[in-house]
């Protein structure tokens, strides 16, 4: 059975679990990460030396890097849908896979991480006002984008909607943030909640 080592309330997580959920793809989750501990230990630092959740078991197979399990589990149980067949197609779901990497992710977790995860005398407001602002630019560029076609990757919903997807859930989600409005964004996260794979491991509370 196929293992996945980590916490729901993780956005990388999040990404996992919602991939396998769509491809219906049976597996055990392990909670780790946090207050769970596991990730931190000898035998987990093997096999991903980050120390990050979350971690694949499919088999004797090991993998970290959640937008390369998502790859992994959309080629290997959906090539020709959740991976696109068409070269062209595929190369543009990965490229939005690396923007949310690249661009996206780091002011949502920057403002996510101050405003749930640290103590009201630590939070570094600036931190928060100045990721408030770059966030809003990446999710402004994305929206110009979904403006034209209704997925990241053109007519079809493809594994390149899930990364991108569950981090700007999470960031039209944070409460009391100056956002501006973001229309085709939230016309493609209503497409997505369409999804009982979505709703199940990404519209969760923030935690």
């Amino acid at each position: 059975m196929l293992t996945i080592y980590g916490r729901t309330n993780s956005v990388n997580v999040q990404k996992v679990l919602w991939c396998l959920a769509e491809l219906a793809v049976p597996y055990e989750r392990i909670d780790a990460g946090l207050q769970y501990g596991k990730n931190n230990e000898p035998w987990y630092l093997e096999l991903n030396p980050n120390g990050r959740v979350p971690l694949l078991r499919d088999g004797d197979f090991t993998l970290w890097e959640s937008n390369t399990i998502v790859r992994y589990l959309a080629a290997k149980h959906s090539f020709r849908d959740l991976c696109p067949a068409s070269l062209e197609t595929r190369a543009l779901a990965e490229r939005w896979m690396d923007w949310q990497l690249s661009t996206l992710i780091r002011p949502v977790s920057i403002v996510f991480q101050t405003l749930f995860r640290t103590p009201a005398a630590a939070r570094d407001m600036a931190a928060v006002a100045h990721n408030t602002t770059e966030a809003n630019a990446a999710v402004a560029l994305l929206d110009g984008h979904l403006r034209t076609q209704p997925y990241v990757a053109g007519a079809a919903f493809s594994m390149g909607d899930i990364p991108v997807g569950a981090v700007a859930y999470r960031w039209l989600a944070i409460p009391e943030l100056t956002r501006p409005a973001f229309p085709a964004v939230e016309a493609w996260q209503a497409r997505l909640a369409e999804r009982p794979a979505f709703r199940a491991h990404v519209m969760l509370p923030l935690s």
